[in-house]
């Protein structure tokens, strides 16, 4: 008799852990600074008239992020805690999602763990999470809408209830940035390239075969893309409300002027920069740094030094396994990376900043957690285990500019600005 295979444990109590572990570092002084800074001078006013609905401003974005932080002020109030608690929230759900998408993706107990101690400590989710800015919604969002997609490839019995929660994530990660486009199309896309790969005569209504076995390509088509665009459209609904200034005119019409705004030719700002510069990660942006709260202090948004580059040979290393050895999971990370980059390469935006790349990185951090486990798995465990406490290790170094501690002088930036693009 042949033994039956080793099924790995799920560790969904060390996932468990380590979100709630990141929401209580998120919480620790997280109404400071005490008044609105960077991006939060947008989008808190813009909350507030969500709960007013008087003047509708802050046309170029869609909603649902604004909705979000309105809810947050409406629970807790119109101050950092009432701003701030939904972007923790969100933060720590996209972590939590992003190593449940992982584990049913590689079956790897290893590469679910990494994948979270490299995100958590990769400053871009830690230093969003800590802002009432939009961004952190679409992350959260997607990193869901990838946890059922997986759930429901690796456990096709729960396929058709996971799809439709996958399709609910994605209206939501639109509905709060349009960065989202491209990696949203990505599922329905794949859904249909495996179908049509597989050659079946029936292709719109067969239910065998890869990636849901059970859910037909019109079913598939429903759940992935006319679900979506219904959340999305719904997220709208408050536009309608407002006294001044709403969707009078149509929704299509409100999208025109939308595009408008997010194509318009600005003024040069100094923390702007391209595509290469978030790669190698040449130029940060100071969310703050000036004396508040009785204290110097100082928000910097930068990639880990170390991880940043350490996941670039990852992301090649993932796209030769997946071509060359047909390997799904480092393969779709690896083409989600070139995806969400590759908008910027020719979005018609005159200014471009850091903190675009976050999804980018995001794919970036997860391809570095596979490619350590291909060093998991052939033995070389120190240095598997090596990267990610290394990671851990810079992400507390550079903690007092990450989570805008008490700093010492007005000139202590300088011990964290190790290149001229960082100051």
């Amino acid at each position: 008799m042949t033994r039956a295979p080793e099924q790995p444990l799920d560790p969904l109590g060390w996932c468990v852990a380590l979100a709630l572990g990141f929401w209580l570092l998120l919480l620790w002084n997280l109404a400071i600074p005490s008044a609105p800074y960077f991006d939060e001078v947008h989008y808190v006013p813009a909350a507030r008239e969500m709960l007013m609905l008087e003047q509708f401003n802050n046309r170029e974005h869609p909603l649902f992020g604004k909705e979000m932080i309105a809810l947050g002020i409406a629970v807790l109030g119109d101050n950092s805690w009432g701003w701030r608690i939904l972007p923790s929230l969100a933060g720590t759900l996209a972590l939590f999602a992003s190593m449940r998408a992982v584990w049913f993706a590689t079956m790897s107990r290893y590469a679910a763990i990494t994948s979270g101690i490299l995100l958590a400590t990769g400053f871009h989710l830690f230093v969003h999470s800590r802002i009432a800015m939009l961004d952190i919604f679409m992350i959260a969002a997607l990193a869901s809408a990838f946890w059922q997609l997986a759930g429901a490839m690796r456990e096709p019995e729960t396929g058709r209830w996971r799809l439709a929660l996958a399709g609910i994530a994605i209206g939501l990660a639109l509905a709060s940035k349009w960065n989202a486009v491209p990696v949203a199309m990505v599922p329905g896309l794949a859904f249909l390239a495996l179908r049509w790969k597989a050659g079946r005569r029936r292709l719109l209504l067969s239910r065998r075969g890869m990636p849901v076995p059970g859910i037909t390509l019109a079913e598939a088509f429903v759940w992935l893309a006319v679900v979506p665009l219904a959340v999305y459209w719904l997220t709208f609904w408050p536009g309608y409300q407002f006294d001044v200034d709403g969707i009078e005119n149509g929704i299509l019409a409100h999208h025109r002027l939308m595009l408008d705004l997010q194509t318009q030719v600005l003024t040069r700002h100094p923390y702007e920069s391209t595509w290469p510069e978030w790669m190698l990660n040449l130029r940060a942006i100071w969310y703050l740094y000036e004396e508040v709260d009785q204290a110097q202090r100082g928000v910097m948004l930068v990639g880990n030094p170390l991880t940043m580059l350490l996941g670039l040979p990852a992301v090649v290393w993932c796209a030769l396994r997946g071509v060359m050895r047909r390997e799904a999971a480092p393969g779709a990370i690896a083409m989600l990376y070139a995806v969400s980059l590759g908008l910027w390469l020719f979005a018609e935006k005159s200014t471009q900043f850091y903190y675009h790349y976050f999804l980018p990185s995001s794919f970036l951090l997860i391809a570095l957690a596979l490619s350590l486990d291909d060093l998991w798995k052939a033995g070389w465990r120190k240095m598997a285990i090596a990267v990610p406490a290394a990671s851990v290790l810079v992400f507390a170094f550079y903690y007092p500019i990450l989570a805008a501690e008490p700093l010492e002088r007005p000139d202590s930036f300088a011990l964290w600005t190790w290149i001229e693009g960082w100051r």
